[in-house]
């Protein structure tokens, strides 16, 4: 199978991740139609979390803060799998990550896109911030947790939509992963 063909197809799914068959990735953006996804949450010792700017190239959300790596898995490949390949094409980043729940969210940009995802959350652990990939990434940096919190009430307008949901809504479950892991730090 050409695998840059598969790359370009999200996995369509119904709300309990079953699946349903595959589409072009950017077809699925535009009917709006749920996909699987994932996104990437990084620590590191001083329990500080990994973020990236977006490049200006993307075709939503392009220059926004949001969390270390984020993608869309391709047919057949596990997300723990697809986690760890999306981090060594956009971060050069090799480390093992952990699901630790998902989500569905649904969101319409200013140029017709649609996100519509049920997008599985991992965390991970490195003190290498990994290496920019152009194509996809302006900026990384690790960000105190109490910083980001900040930033986040003072320009929530700088951050992902996808990203302020899951700090919003389901800080808890990423923090007691953390604790479990003794990387949080209030």
């Amino acid at each position: 199978m050409n695998r840059k063909l598969v790359m370009n197809e999200v996995v369509l799914v119904n709300s309990k991740d079953e699946e349903l068959g595959t589409m072009e990735k950017l077809a699925a953006h535009k009917s709006g139609h749920l996909h699987r996804a994932f996104s990437i949450f990084i620590f590191n010792d001083a329990g500080e979390m990994l973020i990236q700017k977006r490049a200006s190239s993307k075709y939503h959300s392009a220059n926004l803060w949001t969390n270390a790596c984020c993608s869309h898995p391709a047919p057949n490949e596990k997300i723990e799998d697809a986690a760890k390949r999306r981090l060594k094409e956009e971060l050069y980043l090799e480390t093992p990550v952990d699901w630790v729940f998902s989500f569905e969210y649904k969101t319409e940009f200013e140029n017709g896109l649609i996100e519509n995802e049920l997008d599985h959350v991992l965390v991970g652990h490195s003190n290498d911030k990994g290496i920019i990939n152009p194509d996809e990434i302006s900026a990384l940096k690790f960000i105190s947790i109490k910083e980001l919190f900040k930033d986040l009430d003072s320009h929530p307008e700088n951050y992902s939509i996808w990203f302020k949901i899951i700090v919003s809504k389901y800080w808890t479950r990423i923090s007691t992963n953390l604790e479990k892991r003794k990387l949080y730090r209030a």
